[in-house]
């Protein structure tokens, strides 16, 4: 069994302006005020392709399981592995099917971002709704987009 994904509370952040937990993997972090930051709000952005089988929030569907429940037991490398291959889930009657998106640059690009956001709403630091402030944009969130997904993107 794997290690499970430990405290979320940002210890420190990265050159890229990414928070990350005790572990090193990336997580959230939200100000007294309520301001989250680029990455957690770039996740609400993003989730868009989870939404359509996952629903709003993460809250899951009669076809796909609850993310908000799910990242209090997946770890990110768990996480990342199961977005990049896919995952099938038989038994009892059901057949869950989750296709793999290794290949689909506007969640692999934004990986981390989904991930952060999905992890703050797991805790309830975060609701389902768009934050309403955020921190801005850091220039090397910019230069990786471009990288990834390409130019005029």
């Amino acid at each position: 069994m794997a290690e499970a994904p430990g405290d979320p509370k940002a210890v420190k952040q990265d050159d890229k302006g990414k928070y990350l937990d005790a572990k090193g993997d990336p997580t959230f972090n939200i100000k007294p005020d309520g301001t989250v930051d680029w990455y957690t709000y770039s996740g609400n952005r993003r989730y868009g392709d989870c939404y359509v089988c996952h629903g709003p929030g993460g809250e899951g569907s009669s076809y796909a399981p609850s993310l908000k429940d799910s990242l209090k037991r997946l770890n990110y490398a768990e996480f990342y592995g199961i977005v990049v291959g896919g995952k099938q889930d038989l038994g009892a009657g059901q057949n869950k099917v989750m296709p793999a998106f290794g290949d689909n640059k506007n969640v692999m690009c934004y990986i981390d971002d989904i991930y952060v956001y999905l992890r703050a709403v797991s805790v309830d630091a975060l609701g389902r709704e768009k934050p309403e402030k955020h921190e801005a944009k850091p220039p090397s969130a910019a230069e990786a987009e471009k990288a990834c997904i390409g130019e005029g993107n």
